[in-house]
């Protein structure tokens, strides 16, 4: 308890300052719930909920809700997903503080496959999305690249702490093919099996503009 406790503090004393951030901040912040429910060894469901700010608290962005169910197609490294989300931006219009919102039904197909290297946890995931934004149809290709760095050892193969880093592109089919890049870094904690947290940094740049964001992540399996 004495550990955990000292990561919990950790994670507050991180997160504190960035909370105390004005309105006008240019730091964003999500909150992010990523769920796994395993039916079988086969067959899964996944769930998400993220909630995007432009600030550090506040001040809807985006909220994101996705689920979808999957296929391994060998023992825990490679899983094929179908999936449906939905998303509802807040935009603002100009420099004014007027929003509008735009409502997205997406579709998307990926397939994710994990390697190790050593303790390095390697995750490639390739998605394929199919989006209806109101009134227009887009579809979009990323693919991510995430890595898993172990700061402990425990007996029985248990490393609780660990760094956590991934990019990710997104590729447009049409005439403007790039759309944006995620770059990401963070800390972790495995509490167990079924829950781990993660406090991190994310960049993510567009074709003329960029934005930092917190990311508070919750991994949950049941």
């Amino acid at each position: 308890m004495k550990k955990k406790s000292k990561i919990a503090t950790l994670i507050i004393a991180l997160v504190l300052p960035f909370f105390a951030v004005g309105q006008d901040s240019n730091l964003g912040n999500w909150l992010i719930y990523i769920g796994n429910k395993k039916l079988n060894s086969k067959w899964n469901i996944h769930n998400e909920v993220q909630y995007r700010n432009y600030n550090a608290i506040g001040d809807l962005e985006q909220l994101l809700l996705r689920t979808g169910i999957g296929y391994n197609l060998t023992e825990n490294n490679n899983n094929i997903l179908l999936g449906y989300g939905y998303i509802l931006s807040e935009n603002y219009v100009g420099d004014t503080d007027e929003k509008v919102s735009v409502n997205e039904h997406r579709i998307f197909q990926q397939f994710i496959t994990k390697q190790n290297v050593g303790k390095v946890g390697l995750n490639h995931r390739y998605r394929f999305e199919q989006r209806f934004v109101e009134d227009d149809f887009r579809m979009r290709f990323r693919y991510f690249l995430g890595i898993n760095v172990p700061l402990q050892y425990k007996e029985g193969g248990k490393n609780p702490l660990y760094l956590s880093a991934y990019n990710e592109i997104f590729l447009n089919t049409e005439s403007s093919i790039f759309d944006r890049n995620r770059v990401y870094g963070g800390l972790g904690y495995k509490f167990s099996d079924n829950l781990r947290l993660e406090l991190g940094y994310m960049n993510q740049y567009f074709e003329t503009s960029g934005r930092d964001q917190i990311n508070i992540i919750a991994f949950v399996n049941f």
